[in-house]
């Protein structure tokens, strides 16, 4: 039985490709449709075109558990997006106390050049534009990590990001400790639970953990902690390693979803 039913437009600020919205920005977003404080795994089926009229759904299963699906436009469109709740909590990596991971940041590998400059979560946004989270190696064998300040403009007249942007933090840094010469990948999965509110104006540590390889699927964790080492919130993400585009040098991993 449906139980919400109403059209979402992706503004294109939300981006992670040009023409495409963010991934871990799709994926909080509908999750926000689900209970609050629940652990919740969201499937991405397809891009998600940015400034197009999609319709999201929620709706109660046999079992009487809720679904939320996106789908690509009016009735017939495909589906795009599923979320549920899970009972198994994601493992965050381990603390990384700010001052090491603002060094870490420092090496941001997309510092130069960058596969996706006008990523909302990981591009050369402007402060307060995106959320400029860009992860550095710490030395340690596939960790990354950063300190991240969250600009008082992201989250506009409240006082704490939405879930969408919180979500998108745990996204795009997972993409990173599989950057790989010539690969390229999207993001298939992403599972998260929010355990405390995300505060503009005040800094967090982020970090992303490389945990395995399976043929063509890539896996990672991620965690944002308080600079204290409270955890915030923690993710784990399942990337599928795919040809790139013709259009791509190719050379680094997507993290758009």
């Amino acid at each position: 039985m449906t139980t919400m039913s109403r059209a979402l437009t992706v503004p294109a600020h939300y981006r992670g490709r040009e023409g495409t919205a963010n991934g871990g920005w799709v994926a909080g977003t509908v999750a926000s449709l689900l209970p609050m404080g629940a652990t919740v795994e969201v499937a991405l089926r397809a891009p998600v075109p940015v400034e197009r009229t999609l319709r999201v759904e929620r709706a109660a299963g046999a079992d009487g558990a809720e679904r939320v699906r996106l789908y690509g436009g009016e009735a017939g469109g495909g589906v795009l997006a599923e979320a549920w709740e899970i009972g198994e909590r994601p493992q965050p990596p381990p603390f990384v106390p700010a001052e090491e991971a603002e060094e870490a940041g420092r090496a941001f590998p997309g510092c130069g050049e960058h596969p996706m400059p006008g990523c909302f979560v990981c591009g050369h946004r402007a402060p307060g534009e995106g959320l400029r989270v860009h992860p550095g190696p710490t030395g340690r064998p596939g960790e990354f990590a950063a300190l991240w300040r969250v600009h008082p403009e992201l989250a506009e007249w409240s006082a704490t990001l939405p879930l969408s942007h919180v979500w998108g933090a745990l996204d795009c840094p997972t993409g990173w400790p599989h950057l790989t010469a010539g690969g390229y990948a999207l993001l298939g999965r992403l599972t998260a639970r929010v355990r405390r509110s995300v505060f503009t104006g005040a800094l967090y540590v982020v970090v992303a953990r490389q945990e395995a390889r399976d043929g063509c699927e890539l896996y990672a964790s991620a965690a944002l902690y308080e600079t204290g080492g409270a955890l915030v919130a923690a993710g784990r993400a399942l990337w599928i390693e795919v040809a790139p585009p013709a259009a791509d040098s190719g050379w680094a991993v997507s993290v758009t979803g």
